[in-house]
């Protein structure tokens, strides 16, 4: 499919009833695998490629070229819509931040994800009336080409002031942004005051809530429309890694070794690249 295919397949699944689960691959072959258990449509992880490049997420230390070729990779892979996580949008001006917007269209990419952060850990969040430009500019470059999630970053970056947060994703809708994002809201209570104030603009939640891990049908019934997970299959995955580490280290090479054939991973490839 050619991007503007993409895009309208991207947007249409936002307004299904129900919504969907957007996974988030950080390879060609988590990628394939995500696509093979079903899912339409997939996202970057800023902080699992960070990661698997040896990387801290949020400082600027993955490039913009970088990440577009990781998006890019995923798409042509799979051949399903991809949403790029592309932090506070790369730029040091709102221009700039419009330009990355550009980079992903020509790219191929669905959707696009820009941030209120400053890649600063010591002034994490930027100010209101910053990160609503930028937005804004995000949004002139983005209107009826890629759909474009605002997200506000303060729950994370330990500012646990909802209203800010409110206050913030509705300006974020207000000057064009498709999606609403905050992710890890405190609770429930949260998510639904979220879901009301930007309605009818749907909103993304990063797998459940700072109270924990909710059932997909619970955030369905509040009226999130997207779940996304982040790092968290990566964390899985390397989880797994982990414990094959220490098995390895006794030892023992029969469960260090246990896992997926590597002849399937090959066919799955061929099939894709055919």
């Amino acid at each position: 499919m050619k991007q503007p295919e993409l895009y309208e397949r991207f947007l249409a699944l936002h307004k299904r009833e129900g919504g969907f689960i957007m996974p988030n691959p950080w390879d060609g072959t988590s990628a394939l695998m995500l696509k093979e258990a079903g899912f339409e449509a997939l996202g970057t992880s800023s902080a699992a490629l960070a990661s698997a490049m040896g990387r801290i997420d949020g400082r600027h230390a993955v490039s913009r070229e970088e990440h577009i070729a990781n998006a890019t990779l995923i798409g042509g892979l799979t051949g399903l819509p991809v949403n790029g996580d592309f932090e506070d949008g790369y730029g040091a001006t709102a221009r700039d931040v419009a330009s990355t917007v550009e980079a992903a269209i020509d790219a191929g990419l669905a959707g696009i994800g820009i941030e209120d952060t400053t890649a600063d850990p010591s002034n994490p969040i930027r100010k209101f009336d910053d990160a609503v430009e930028r937005m804004r500019h995000a949004a002139k470059a983005a209107k009826g080409r890629i759909v474009l999630t605002g997200r506000t970053d303060n729950f994370i970056q330990g500012r646990p002031d909802l209203d800010d947060t409110i206050k913030r994703l509705v300006a974020f809708a207000e000057v064009g942004a498709d999606v609403l994002y905050a992710p890890y809201p405190a609770d429930m209570d949260a998510v639904r005051a979220i879901v009301k104030a930007v309605a009818p603009k749907p909103v993304n939640i990063l797998i459940g809530t700072m109270s924990g891990t909710l059932p997909w049908p619970e955030l369905q019934k509040a009226g999130v429309k997207r779940v996304s997970m982040g790092a968290a299959l990566y964390t899985r995955v390397m989880g797994d890694f982990q414990s094959a580490a220490r098995q390895l280290a006794a030892g023992d090479l029969a469960s260090a070794s246990q896992g997926i054939g590597y002849g399937e991973i090959k066919k799955m490839i061929a099939a894709a690249r055919a």
